[in-house]
């Protein structure tokens, strides 16, 4: 039987596509699809040999209006989750203060094929830092730039692809810290992008954890197109916060951790993450949006942690911190 999904689009003001972003992460919604205002002018001039001229009442349509896209299954369970995503639209328009546009919400129905090439025309090669290249696993055998590593990834239905800037800003972090032979623990490893990233680069071994169940294939289906086996790279499901067993299944003291989650889960892990770091190791934590950043700063430094280095991009913010 063919699944069903909804594609959903709302519109907002160009200036609040980041914050409407993270209102969505917020509400458990990832797999996000960022659509800027100024994505059709470039396609425009990308194009441009190719046409005379752009159908004008599109131009108008898309004027002043940014646009984010997820996917929800078309069932009770998808229409619970759209309903609490809408139900808090004007709560959402009341914290941000200032014009965030219509916050009209549409969806098209889509059968699981369909879902998955739409969501491989957003999804291309793209590099990051000096040394990575993040490549779709269905384009494998495509060139990769000279001096790059490749990451092969199928971020699946509802996990990243690691084009967003908070991602990225980890992908740097990692590029720049990780050495070889280190051990990493990967914090809301979704896709498993970050810890793949690391093994990669040379990192020994990781171990990652998410509370979605789903995870845990993703990851391990990310690795082994990446040739990152078990025994290199084993992920649990649950949450660190509070979960004692689960913090036992983890022990270990690693060279690195990481965390791209959003600062509403920062916040309370900046408690218990110092247990797994080695006295010389490294936190580097990203997915803080720009207004909550002090919020995450005062935490991690009430709970031990020096914070080395901020990192900001796109109105998001990383830091690199040690244990004091």
């Amino acid at each position: 039987m063919d699944q069903y999904w909804l594609e959903v689009s709302i519109d907002t003001a160009p200036g609040c596509l980041d914050e409407l972003a993270a209102y969505l992460t917020a509400c458990g919604i990832v797999g996000l699809v960022l659509e800027d205002e100024n994505d059709l002018a470039d396609f425009q001039d990308e194009r441009r040999p190719f046409w005379d001229e752009v159908d004008e009442s599109l131009v108008e349509s898309r004027r002043g209006v940014s646009r984010v896209k997820f996917y929800v299954t078309q069932d009770e369970e998808g229409q619970y989750r759209l309903e609490e995503v809408t139900a808090g639209l004007e709560d959402f328009r009341a914290r941000v203060g200032r014009d965030a546009g219509t916050l009209a919400v549409s969806t098209v129905s889509l059968r699981e094929e369909d879902w998955s090439n739409n969501w491989k025309k957003y999804y291309q090669p793209f590099p990051v830092g000096e040394r990575l290249y993040v490549v779709p696993e269905w384009m494998r055998g495509e060139p990769v730039p000279e001096g790059r590593t490749p990451i092969y990834l199928n971020p699946g239905l509802i996990f990243g692809t690691g084009s967003h800037g908070t991602t990225r800003l980890c992908l740097e972090a990692v590029e720049k810290f990780v050495e070889t032979d280190e051990n990493v623990l990967d914090l809301g490893t979704g896709s498993g992008i970050l810890a793949i990233a690391a093994l990669c680069l040379g990192a020994k071994s990781a171990v990652g954890c998410d509370i979605d169940p789903k995870a845990a294939r993703v990851a391990a289906e990310n690795a082994a197109y990446n040739g990152i086996g078990p025994e290199t790279f084993r992920v649990y499901t649950g949450d660190v916060v509070g979960d004692a067993a689960l913090c036992q299944s983890l022990a270990g003291k690693y060279d690195l951790v990481l965390a791209n989650i959003i600062a509403d889960v920062i916040i309370p892990l900046a408690g218990v993450v110092g247990d797994f770091l080695k006295e010389d190791g490294l936190f580097l934590t990203s997915g803080i949006i720009e207004h909550r950043a002090e919020d995450v700063a005062r935490a991690l430094t009430e709970n031990g942690f020096v914070i080395a280095e901020t990192h900001r991009r796109e109105g998001w913010v990383a830091y690199v911190c040690r244990k004091g």
